[in-house]
């Protein structure tokens, strides 16, 4: 399960462990199987607010690492790094899961990118935040509530238990709005928008 977002107060970091660790607390026959990869790169790091982001994830990554982690499993791996995008595309493909939980947020690119990385034989599940931009189009993902801690424990359990078909299914419903909203079309979109305010 992956996670990628810049560190910020708007992308429910905190809440997205919590629910995380209600679901290790609630299916313990996940633990051990499942680990949540949450990278989050640094910005405005000369900022307190921002630095105390920081300090708490460290805090809720190790509290709840040392709540469930084993000789060979540790549940949360928090990379506060910058990475090549290469090597998230393959994280994404990787990862049976894409979180994308945020508080509030515009449109949310991660959450197309994790859709588009997908093996279209064996894709992953979208999980999205219901106050993304993207869930207008993303409509194949399961939607959650941020704020809901237990909500969101059911929806990562419902997607690592989701069968092919339907896995199948809604990567094909997020692939299909991907297609059809690409960016030839949000650029003639934009362009009409200008020559129209132009005319106006």
């Amino acid at each position: 399960m992956s996670s990628v977002d810049r560190l910020d107060y708007s992308k429910g970091l905190v809440e997205r462990f919590r629910a995380f660790e209600y679901f290790l607390e609630k299916s313990p026959e996940w633990r051990g199987n499942v680990t949540l990869v949450q990278i989050a790169p640094p910005t405005r790091s000369d900022v307190e607010t921002y630095q105390q982001i920081c300090q708490n994830l460290e805090y809720e990554a190790g509290r709840i690492n040392g709540r469930y982690s084993g000789l060979d499993y540790k549940p949360i791996r928090y990379l506060n790094q910058r990475y090549d995008r290469w090597k998230l595309m393959s994280l994404f493909r990787e990862s049976q899961i894409g979180l994308v939980t945020p508080l509030r947020d515009g449109m949310n690119l991660v959450a197309k990118e994790y859709v588009a990385a997908q093996n279209p034989d064996d894709p992953g599940v979208l999980v999205l935040s219901q106050f993304a931009g993207a869930t207008y189009e993303m409509t194949g993902a399961v939607m959650v509530n941020p704020h809901d801690i237990v909500g969101t424990s059911e929806a990562i359990a419902r997607a690592l238990a989701m069968p092919l078909a339907e896995r199948k299914q809604r990567y094909e419903t997020n692939m299909n709005a991907l297609r059809k909203h690409d960016l030839g079309v949000w650029r003639d979109d934009f362009l009409a928008d200008l020559r129209g305010d132009a005319k106006a």
